[in-house]
């Protein structure tokens, strides 16, 4: 059985713990991960600190062509990439090839962005006092980022980190997710191949409430960059000063299909929205609002194409719908359900368990009073909820305390319109789902959605300082 190690200034190293990494699957044992203590942790952002003084001198031409070894590296090791991902997080074969090419695609979004971020001239002439001199700005890095990163996709929202850090010369301490570890350690192996100077990307494995502290508070730490739950991101917000800090956290995205939706053309790919991955995606689609016009089609429409799902085996390629990330999950997201049926909710489809998986489950007559509709559920539920007018379907959206992203499929113009300036949301998708994302668009949300803004230029404007740079013409 392998015993996995953490990996500090190029090197890997022993921990005298580790604990043991079990596949959400079938629930047998995969490793035994090093589990990082304090002093690693502070040796880490040390290692960092002091490498960030040279690597911040290399020009962006270097960096943009070790991200692009980078890209070319993990074309080469894609299967080994998606099987990772199959074992580790027990994601479908579809949705695990899908991530690997997506992170390919923000490393090479990142290598490009290396050779983009720019100032700008300021006529400081424009000032009575400012006659004789020049002004313009400059983007400069930061120093050492601590990147927390969740388990849901532990390749691609890894790469929305270090890629970003990478490209403008930021070095990096990672602390992965305690049940995706081996896809994070394998990029260590990829960036040591590309030639990513030794004590710029730290890899710790272990606890994230023993290790959070240093992370977070260190001196040399200058940015925080976090996707998870809204608890432990409130948690850190509460620690990181006046570090610059990113925050990806809850939500429960929303869709509203107005009438004249070609219902049978896009309700596969809404059905998909809800469950890919069982549903365990920060913009998963958890609450629709249909028109009272359409609902009566949509729900038969949707529930036909939500029987026609593949459950079982991540490793099989025809597999749509797989095991949570752990049996605590599933009896969690048992409760809540019950909890909605004894309020008055139905079950259209679904509604079953095994000790690791959730059968797709469709939900009617939800209120916003239920879990299933108030709260995240990180799961494979959807809620279909009729509305009688725009305005009515607009204030069901906005009644969530997240606000992340939200689609709306309308043939109105106006209504799309409409829809832009009163949906409070970081991203609104328009003609299609909540959870659309290309991986070079601006991407956070508002409310307790958290704030900042991932997408790689986006990203380099949050991992660098602005500095301007005034200059008199002449001496004297």
């Amino acid at each position: 059985m392998e015993t996995t190690r953490i990996w500090i200034n190029g090197q890997w190293e022993s921990t005298e713990k580790t604990y043991e990494l079990y596949s959400p699957y079938d629930g047998k044992l995969l490793a035994n991960i090093a589990k990082a203590s304090k002093d690693d942790v502070n040796r880490a952002i040390e290692v960092a600190h002091q490498t960030f003084q040279t690597f911040k001198k290399t020009s962006a031409y270097e960096r943009a062509q070790i991200l692009y070894k980078v890209v070319n590296i993990l074309e080469r090791r894609k299967q080994e990439m998606v099987s990772i991902l199959v074992k580790e997080a027990g994601k479908p074969y579809k949705a695990a090839l899908a991530e690997a090419e997506r992170t390919i695609s923000t490393y090479l979004f990142a290598a490009e962005g290396a050779k983009q971020p720019s100032g700008e001239t300021v006529p400081l002439d424009a000032a009575p006092t400012g006659k004789g001199y020049m002004g313009y700005t400059k983007r400069v890095p930061l120093g050492v980022v601590s990147a927390i990163t969740p388990f849901n996709f532990p390749f691609n929202l890894v790469a929305h980190k270090l890629g970003p850090a990478f490209a403008v010369g930021n070095t990096v301490v990672l602390k992965p997710a305690n049940q995706t570890p081996l896809s994070a350690l394998f990029m260590a192996e990829v960036f040591k191949e590309a030639g990513l100077p030794d004590g710029v990307l730290q890899i710790v494995t272990g606890s994230g409430s023993e290790l959070s502290e240093s992370l977070i508070t260190h001196e040399y730490v200058k940015k925080v960059t976090f996707t998870g739950s809204e608890k432990v991101g409130l948690a850190i917000k509460e620690k990181v000063g006046l570090r610059k800090l990113t925050l990806e956290l809850g939500s429960n995205s929303a869709l509203i299909v107005e009438p004249g939706t070609p219902i049978q053309q896009v309700i596969s790919r809404i059905v998909n929205s809800a469950f890919n991955f069982a549903g365990q995606v920060c913009i998963s689609l958890q609450r629709i609002y249909v028109h009272e016009s359409i609902y009566q089609e949509f729900v038969q429409s949707f529930v036909d194409e939500t029987n026609k799902l593949v459950i079982g085996d991540p490793a099989n390629e025809m597999t749509d719908v797989s095991a949570m990330i752990h049996p605590t999950e599933v009896q969690r997201l048992k409760e809540w359900l019950n909890e909605a049926i004894k309020m008055g909710a139905e079950v259209a489809t679904g509604g079953t368990f095994t000790e690791r998986i959730m059968a797709p489950t469709v939900v009617l007559n939800a209120s916003s009073q239920m879990k299933i509709v108030c709260q995240e559920t990180f799961a494979p539920i959807v809620s279909i909820i009729p509305y009688k007018n725009l305005e009515d379907a607009i204030n069901m959206v906005n009644e969530s305390k997240y606000g992340l992203n939200v689609g709306i499929y309308t043939q109105s113009l106006s209504d799309a319109l409409l829809v832009s300036d009163e949906i409070e949301t970081g991203s609104l998708i328009i003609n299609d789902i909540p959870s659309f994302r290309v991986d070079n668009m601006p991407y956070g949300g508002v409310k307790q959605s958290g704030y900042g803004r991932e997408g790689i230029k986006f990203a380099i404007e949050e991992m660098t300082d602005l500095r301007f740079i005034a200059m008199k013409k002449t001496i004297g």
